[in-house]
């Protein structure tokens, strides 16, 4: 007499079907990179960040009567984190004074890490509070000169990701029409040359 067989998997397909779900997860892992993925999503923060803050000081620019974009008038470099004078003069020119501040505050009244009081506006400061570097350490961090002679500013900062930095697929710092192609920078200097 005939007996009807069970149906199942052998050990055999289960250990091949299993094989081939580790390749492809490897395979996906690898293609997808998180850790690049992370950098670009903090990388598009900074683009989003970087023209929030031409934004408000140009509209402070356009706004105030008498404007000062630099503590004591002269051209400065200040940074948004504490104790990175030297740093920050290293994204421009070495004629402008340094200034550390004294706090990484993101203040908005003129005594944040970005000298300018936004409350003086008509309307209102245009934001909240100032933005900072997604890192905010001593090679990531947003930096701001600026002469209040000529009522020029620059911001300038690093990009991480290779499809935000010089040479990648979104290159941002060698196509900003500043003067440094390691930085992305944004302002209303001519040739964004502080």
């Amino acid at each position: 007499m005939y007996t009807k067989a069970k149906k199942g998997f052998t050990l055999i397909e289960l250990l091949v079907v299993i094989a081939i779900v580790a390749v492809l997860s490897v395979v996906v892992i690898l293609t997808l990179n998180p850790a690049e993925l992370l950098k670009q999503a903090r990388d598009s923060s900074r683009v989003s960040d970087a023209a929030t803050l031409k934004s408000a000081v140009s509209l402070y620019l356009a706004d105030y009567s008498s404007p000062n974009l630099a503590v004591g008038g002269y051209a400065n470099c200040y940074p948004s984190v504490t104790g990175l004078a030297a740093n920050c003069a290293a994204r421009f020119s070495s004629s402008y004074t340094t200034y550390a501040s004294a706090t990484s505050s993101r203040q908005v009244d003129g005594t944040g890490w970005l000298p300018i009081n936004f409350s003086l506006i008509s309307s209102g400061s245009p934001v909240g509070n100032l933005p900072i570097d997604p890192v905010n350490n001593t090679t990531y961090f947003y930096a701001y000169a600026a002469s209040s002679t000529s009522l020029t500013f620059e911001v300038s900062m690093n990009m991480e990701s290779t499809r935000y930095a010089q040479n990648g697929g979104g290159d941002v710092e060698t196509t900003d029409g500043g003067n440094s192609s390691s930085t992305y920078e944004v302002g209303t200097a001519p040739g964004l040359a502080l």
